[in-house]
């Protein structure tokens, strides 16, 4: 009696330590699985100038089929999505609003759209337009692909695309977020929690140091490079966790860091207009993973070339 004692005790022990192994390892794997739900990766796609000239057409879909393979939760597209609309006839500009949205259906996960300055329709005079017609301006871009601007959550994270193209009435455009936005904006962040990480995607940036770079450090930028009144704008967020915004229209890569947000200007899908690489920037698109409240990313070149 006294040696089957043993060694039930002996097992007694045995069979708790294998208890408690078990449920670390449970825990464990919870933790893990948390961790994987509150990550997710987005890609950024902006300045594509979709046409079918240049092989445009096979350029954006070879970058569509990278993207695919990367499998982020979604795309974010920055502007510039067709050629252009501003000074071209209807017909043209209709075929080209229709290539894009066959085109990007090759994409396997959901795509938000930012409105940039060559979605717009006839503002130019050379384009004809009649500005009576149901499709003039911005009207043709909200018809096609949806709102101007918007907001969604994801994952914890609060994503507010913008529209920051303005028609002069003098045959041009100007980098502005309206007075309508401006008072969108205020009503969000009313209904956001101020610990909220925030993503903005506008096509026009909002800060940028390229023409310094490019032309002179005393050049100043002109209104259609970038928005002009990105500080009330910005200002906005003062008590938010405005953490990223992500910038199209220069086809350049830059990443600059202001009082704890970055400004991540983008090279284009196109690259100079599918006519090869600009500058220092070739074809690519961003492509960031966000965690619960910071983020990282690079600059993917899907290996376009020029033939």
């Amino acid at each position: 009696m006294k040696v089957m004692y043993k060694k039930r005790a002996v097992y007694f022990i045995i069979a708790v330590k294998i208890v408690v192994v078990s449920v670390l390892l449970t825990d464990s794997g919870c933790k893990r699985e948390k961790e994987d739900k509150d990550t997710f990766s987005v890609a950024f796609m902006t300045d594509i100038h979709l046409q079918p000239e240049r092989n445009a057409v096979e350029g954006f879909s070879s970058s569509l089929d990278t993207v695919n393979s990367m499998k982020p939760d979604f795309i974010i597209t920055g502007g510039d999505l067709i050629m252009d609309a501003l000074g071209q006839r209807y017909g043209r500009t209709d075929s080209l609003y229709n290539l894009y949205q066959e085109v990007v259906k090759k994409a396997t996960m959901p795509v938000h759209n930012t409105m940039g300055n060559h979605e717009i329709y006839g503002i130019y005079r050379k384009s004809g337009a009649d500005p009576a017609h149901p499709e003039y301006g911005e009207k043709m871009y909200e018809k096609r692909l949806g709102p101007l601007y918007y907001s969604y959550l994801h994952k914890g994270w609060k994503f507010m695309v913008i529209n920051s193209i303005e028609d002069t009435g003098r045959d041009s455009y100007t980098g502005l977020v309206d007075s309508v936005q401006i008072d969108w904006i205020r009503e969000e962040l009313k209904n956001t929690d101020p610990e909220t990480p925030i993503v903005i995607s506008t096509h026009i940036p909002f800060v940028t140091a390229m023409t310094q770079v490019l032309d002179g450090s005393t050049v100043s930028n002109d209104s259609s490079l970038v928005v002009y009144n990105s500080r009330e704008v910005v200002d906005l967020f003062k008590d938010h966790n405005l953490r990223l915004v992500l910038q199209g229209h220069l086809h350049l890569l830059e990443e600059i860091n202001i009082d704890g947000v970055q400004y991540i200007t983008s090279g284009a899908v196109c690259g100079a207009w599918w006519n090869g690489p600009r500058q220092w920037s070739e074809e690519g698109f961003l492509y960031l993973t966000f965690g619960k409240n910071d983020f990282t990313w690079r600059y993917v070149d899907y290996g376009w070339k020029v033939d």
